[in-house]
C-alpha cells in the first residue's frame, strides 16, 4: 500500500520561507515521479512542480525561482523549499506520485498517489 505521508506548513509572513516534506512508502522512490500541487479556495488543484526520477525537474511559471523540489532517495523524501512567500501562495499543498511518465503531468488526474495535504496560510 503506497502512503505519501507529508509535514511542514503552517501560518507565516509575507516574504518568510518555508519547507514542506513528503515521505514516501510502499513502493520503490526511485522509480517514482514526485509532484507538488496547491489548491487555493475556490480553485483548481494548481501544479507547482514535478521532480523526475532522473534528477531533473519542471515548474510552473508562478513559482519558478522562488519554490524548489529537491528528493532524498536514501529517506525516501520529497521536499519543497518555498521562499519569498507571497499571499497568493496561500493554500493546501499536495504532494503526488506519478507511476509512470504521462505527458499531461501537469494535471492532477494523471497522478497516482496522494499526500494528506497541508495548509499553508501566507499573511502580511
Amino acid at each position: 500500500q503506497v502512503q505519501l505521508v507529508q509535514s511542514g506548513g503552517g501560518l507565516v509572513q509575507a516574504g518568510d520561507s518555508l519547507r514542506l516534506s513528503c515521505a514516501a512508502s510502499g513502493r520503490s522512490f526511485t522509480n517514482s515521479h514526485m509532484a507538488w500541487f496547491r489548491q487555493a479556495p475556490g480553485k483548481g488543484r494548481e501544479f507547482i512542480g514535478i521532480s523526475w526520477t532522473t534528477g531533473n525537474g519542471n515548474y510552473a511559471d508562478s513559482v519558478k525561482g522562488r519554490f524548489t523540489i529537491s528528493r532524498d532517495n536514501a529517506k525516501n523524501t520529497m521536499y519543497l523549499q518555498l521562499n519569498s512567500l507571497k499571499l497568493d501562495d496561500t493554500a493546501v499543498y499536495y504532494c503526488a506520485l506519478l507511476s509512470n511518465y504521462k505527458p499531461t503531468y501537469t494535471s492532477p488526474n494523471v497522478y497516482d498517489y496522494w499526500g494528506q495535504g497541508t495548509q499553508i496560510t501566507v499573511s502580511s
